[in-house]
């Protein structure tokens, strides 16, 4: 007898399709590209690169060429992950999105859990959690931690919510959701703003699920710096307190 998670991923897959802002890595992008595509959950795979000058276009148009899953779009200059995330999102037609990393600092291989409670039919948005201790997690920044600490706990004030991680840059969310809320940060401010637009809609459900995590130190090309730490804390203020 089919298990009841057996029935539900025969009737719903392939049921997404998956984001993927990409800004110089070239290193990377096809890996995550094939990666992703190798999932059961995976429509369409959207890279959007966002004005990238080290040969990710070229390298993505190997990939672009030989799946026909595979959507691109390149911005002229550099916009911001933001930016990248919303020309992304206006080509997405899955009923389910995945916003993924184009540097494998998260796991394409732990889109069923990402996706999981929202084909179970409890969550309208999924938060991938570093800080949940459910999977394997690179050591580095302190300070980091400690930063994103203090930005989702002024975050947690703001909205009412108790997330552990808002700057996760792994989530997945019924597409039909982008109906209700209208983005406009360009860069990493893209985080808290979604965070606090969600958390204003009616009967919205959200779930919090434990991903592991690869981070990258600035030598292997991690780009966000702690003018984007401080920044996040204007954009929580913005969204929540004076957008009211």
């Amino acid at each position: 007898m089919a298990t009841a998670s057996a029935e539900r991923e025969s009737a719903s897959l392939p049921c997404a399709s998956v984001i993927v802002p990409a800004y110089n890595e070239v290193a990377t992008i096809g890996a995550v590209v094939r990666r992703a595509l190798a999932q059961p959950e995976v429509v369409e795979v959207i890279v959007v690169d966002d004005g990238s000058d080290d040969g990710t276009w070229s390298a993505l148009q190997t990939i672009v060429g030989g799946d026909a899953r595979v959507k691109s779009v390149r911005h002229d200059k550099n916009l911001g992950k933001g930016a990248a995330l919303r020309s992304g999102f206006a080509l997405a037609h899955a009923p389910i999105v995945i916003i993924q990393d184009a540097d494998l600092e998260y796991d394409p291989g732990e889109y069923s859990i990402l996706v999981g409670p929202i084909l179970d039919g409890k969550a309208d948005v999924v938060f991938g959690s570093r800080f949940l201790g459910g999977g394997a997690h690179r050591v580095l920044y302190y300070w980091h931690s400690v930063g994103n600490w203090v930005i989702t706990a002024l975050s947690n004030v703001c909205t009412n919510l108790n997330l552990t991680d808002i700057e996760v840059g792994f989530k997945a969310f019924r597409r039909e959701l982008l109906n209700r809320i209208v983005l406009r940060e360009n860069r990493f401010g893209f985080e808290p703003e979604f965070t606090a637009k969600i958390a204003r809609l009616d009967a919205i459900r959200i779930y919090e699920v434990p991903v592991s995590y690869s981070g990258r130190t600035y030598a292997e090309g991690k780009k966000i710096g702690w003018r984007d730490g401080v920044a996040a804390l204007w954009h929580i203020l913005r969204y929540n307190i004076l957008a009211r």
